[in-house]
């Protein structure tokens, strides 16, 4: 089977073992993981674009790193990358800070509900979810989604039932979806945020993954609806996904609404979250100024993993791809195989050498099934599947 070439940038076996990379660290694989495949932890084992190398290559060679304030290219970069790429303009003084999108969604559920209320989330969704909900004594709202003809779809009939309770305040919108690779539409985006609106439900939207859209499945930024949907609603994002830096950025929350944002800075402050990295800002800037080429080539690199994977599974009986409309992160039905949860996990571990993430993570709307990060070489990939194949074929 043909390896794309893309010029070198995502063929390169990196030794990801030389640094305490999470994904491959014992605390996640075990102390006997060295040899499996590593395709549990969300980031990509590509190199970040050669702009983001070069303008923290220059940052370190200036030598000095005191406390610094927020570049004035910085935040230009970003507005002009959201207006460019996804057609939201939004507004400088609409900008905050955090140290990461997860920061920004616990604050938010901090600041603008009460411990005992609910939020909303919409599983199979990012286990972290749940650990947040959990964390800050909020009371979990589920409205799972539905599975058919092997497509994810909101279930907006039991949305409405669920946002109409008084005690719903809040919905954490994952927007691509992780891990059933959703790109919401806009008209489903309108439908929910209509509800929601109705309801005076807030939306945080978790859009981490928007720019890891394929052709023909285009991100839509839940606030740039129109105003009335900015007004009730907190996007979260960084670049930490599309350009492979999440160990050396932060993030950003946009919020339209005035009172909203002004209680959401006040606690940044009380917090003292509101510092700034210089290596972050640095390689923020570059990534959203000169990183668009080298997306648009990953993108591509991406799509030919996905048409690897669909090409093999193919050929195994009783495994399913759901196929994704974006990220990086592939959701695999096995529950034709006829395993328990545990014994699916035990199964890709210890007969396919595949250490991904287990579904039940994401909720029990996932047993049976694992996320499968495909942002590795391609020949990586290949002699993976392979022994998934094999593994399945010779089951007892």
């Amino acid at each position: 089977m043909a390896i794309l070439d893309r010029e070198g940038l995502f063929d390169e076996d990196i030794n990801r073992r030389s640094v305490p990379a999470l994904k491959v660290h014992p605390r996640v694989l075990g102390t006997d993981g060295e040899k499996r495949f590593a395709a549990g932890v969300a980031d990509m084992d590509y190199k970040a674009p050669p702009a983001v190398l070069a303008a923290l290559q220059k940052r370190l060679d200036h030598g000095v790193f005191g406390y610094e304030a927020v570049p004035d290219g910085l935040f230009p970069a970003l507005i002009r990358w959201l207006s460019v790429r996804h057609g939201w303009s939004v507004d400088q003084n609409h900008i905050l800070r955090a140290p990461n999108v997860l920061n920004a969604l616990a604050i938010a559920a901090s600041v603008f509900t009460d411990e005992g209320d609910g939020i909303l989330v919409q599983p199979p969704v990012f286990f972290d979810f749940f650990d947040i909900l959990r964390e800050n004594h909020r009371k979990l709202i589920s409205n799972p989604l539905k599975l058919e003809d092997g497509r994810y779809r909101m279930d907006f009939a039991d949305l409405e039932r669920k946002v109409s309770e008084p005690r719903t305040k809040m919905i954490y919108l994952c927007n691509p979806h992780n891990p059933v690779g959703r790109v919401w539409t806009e008209a489903e985006l309108r439908t929910l945020g209509d509800m929601c609106k109705r309801h005076n439900v807030l939306v945080v939207a978790d859009e981490i993954h928007g720019d890891l859209s394929f052709a023909n499945h285009k991100y839509v930024p839940f606030a740039s609806l129109g105003p009335d949907h900015a007004g009730n609603s907190i996007t979260c994002l960084s670049p930490a996904k599309s350009f492979n830096i999440a160990s050396c950025c932060s993030a950003f929350t946009i919020i339209s609404d005035e009172a909203r944002r002004r209680a959401f800075q006040s606690e940044n402050s009380r917090l003292t979250v509101n510092k700034n990295n210089a290596f972050a800002s640095a390689a923020m800037e570059a990534a959203y100024r000169d990183g668009g080429p080298w997306l648009d080539d990953l993108l591509v690199y991406l799509k030919t993993n996905v048409d690897l994977v669909r090409r093999y599974i193919a050929d195994v009986a009783d495994v399913q791809l759901i196929e994704p409309d974006g990220t990086f992160l592939l959701w695999l039905d096995f529950r034709a195989l006829g395993f328990t949860p545990e014994e699916l996990t035990v199964f890709l571990r210890d007969k396919a050498n595949w250490a991904v993430m287990r579904g039940q993570a994401f909720g029990p709307q996932g047993a049976g099934f694992a996320r499968l990060n495909i942002a590795c070489p391609q020949a990586k990939l290949v002699t993976a599947l392979g022994d998934l194949k094999k593994a399945v074929s010779t089951r007892k």
